[in-house]
């Protein structure tokens, strides 16, 4: 009864905290389900090992249990302190290395309580076929030790990985080259030198140094132009104060062009009112006039090489998720534009190309995307192409190609994996990534 009481308890504590997270980080209501999942797992592991931590000697039972209970702590603290705080009041190095470190956490929990619940389906099993068997008496069927030591080591494993990934890989920048021939392609753009990064995501920075190597790096490679595919801030336009300078410094034959991502248009807090989330898309207009960069806002410019153009539209967020805007208006875009043979569009979410572009604008050949950030975690070499993304995002890092129909040229896709990070401040096996697309034409 005792037992049952508790989980009652906690089961109603775990519904009170999503309520409050509901209210304050409202686009995160599809990660709260999560996090109920994990409280109430989290017991679960808890009593299969609270035997043997209290059997530890003196003042040490007592330091492991509350090693043990930290994450969920931490957790609990934070959300109090968003009672009283906007998250954008948060100190920088709380809002990326402390809640990376429950992350982190949290995720390699998650080894030791699957492990566990196979022990115990295990041990289920043989129960139950001792009972066909009618055996009269026989004792206690215990958890098999090798599975549930198997569930520790990959668990730790797993959390020592990703705290490399927040140390050692973080700012490991990857600048590929890719080739792109493009049917059609006017003479004066061929080797034409697009240099593309996405998903800065400066509410993350805790190094300013880092991002002028990214800048150095983008700048050597002496672009013709310069397009950045969304999400520059976390949650607000504040999240950029302080970088303009270093941004600034970004340089490029014919300027640098941009749009806006998800995380832009300040849909990851609540604000006071209306009006004060209005002047934050205000701020975010006159941070980009300071940078000199150019916001195409389901607009286009046509770039000139002599007699020969190309067009470079750039159109607002679409996300086939229902939790994303779909503010994307292609027909907008397209509207002031003359009649030119090569269009490259700026998309941030690379499922605009899966369900609009590729089905409806066969005439535009390159959409340049970011958003996933490859997942921030996974395998890439040789032939292995993975990343646990792939299970929301068929196409999440790369060139990807639709064949061409008829008369109709190939249509390509290639989504960049992103610069910074969110959420978890972390990479694994999945750089930052400054992306040099070369013109070619066949």
């Amino acid at each position: 009864m005792r037992k049952a009481i508790q989980l009652t308890l906690f089961a109603l504590s775990s519904l009170a905290l999503i309520y409050v997270l509901r209210g304050f980080f409202p686009k995160y209501q599809a990660m709260l389900t999560l996090l109920l999942i994990f409280l109430l797992t989290d017991i679960y592991l808890w009593n299969s090992v609270k035997r043997k931590i209290f059997a530890l000697p003196g003042i040490l039972k007592y330091l492991v249990a509350s090693i043990y209970w930290l994450p969920l702590a931490i957790l609990a603290s934070l959300v109090i302190f968003g009672l009283f705080y906007s998250f954008l009041q948060w100190n920088l190095f709380i809002r990326t290395q402390v809640v990376s470190l429950v992350f982190i956490t949290l995720v390699a929990q998650g080894f030791p309580i699957l492990f566990l619940a196979m022990a115990d389906l295990e041990r289920l099993f043989r129960f139950l076929v001792r009972k066909l068997k009618r055996v009269p008496s026989f004792p206690a069927i215990a958890r098999r030790k090798a599975i549930l030591r198997t569930g520790w080591i990959i668990g730790g494993l797993t959390w020592s990985l990703l705290l490399l990934g927040m140390f050692v890989w973080i700012f490991d920048f990857n600048v590929r080259t890719v080739e792109v021939s493009m049917a059609n392609l006017p003479k004066g753009f061929i080797g034409y030198r697009v240099v593309q990064f996405s998903d800065v995501h400066l509410g993350s920075w805790t190094s300013k140094g880092k991002l002028k190597e990214a800048v150095s790096l983008i700048n050597a490679l002496k672009p013709d132009v310069i397009l950045f595919t969304g999400d520059m801030f976390n949650y607000a336009t504040v999240d950029g104060i302080g970088f303009e300078q270093i941004l600034s410094k970004l340089k490029s034959r014919h300027g640098v062009f941009c749009i806006l991502g998800n995380h832009d248009y300040g849909d990851y807090l609540r604000w006071p009112d209306e009006r004060a989330k209005q002047q934050n898309m205000v701020q975010l207009h006159e941070w980009y006039k300071k940078l000199g960069w150019t916001l195409l806002l389901n607009q286009s410019v046509q770039i000139g090489e002599g007699i020969d153009s190309i067009a470079i539209i750039g159109v607002e967020n679409w996300g086939a998720e229902q939790r994303f805007h779909k503010r994307a208006d292609m027909r907008k875009a397209l509207s002031c534009l003359t009649k030119t043979s090569c269009k490259i569009l700026l998309s941030h979410d690379p499922t605009h190309w899966d369900k609009i572009v590729s089905q409806s604008y066969p005439d535009i050949i390159l959409t340049l995307s970011g958003h996933t950030h490859g997942g921030q975690f996974g395998i890439e070499t040789g032939s292995i192409h993975w990343s646990p993304i792939e299970w929301l995002y068929p196409h999440w890092g790369g060139l990807y190609r639709k064949g061409s129909t008829g008369n109709l040229p190939n249509q390509y896709l290639y989504v960049n994996r992103g610069l910074g990070t969110v959420g978890y401040s972390g990479r694994v096996g999945m750089n930052p990534e400054i992306t040099l697309l070369i013109l070619k034409n066949y």
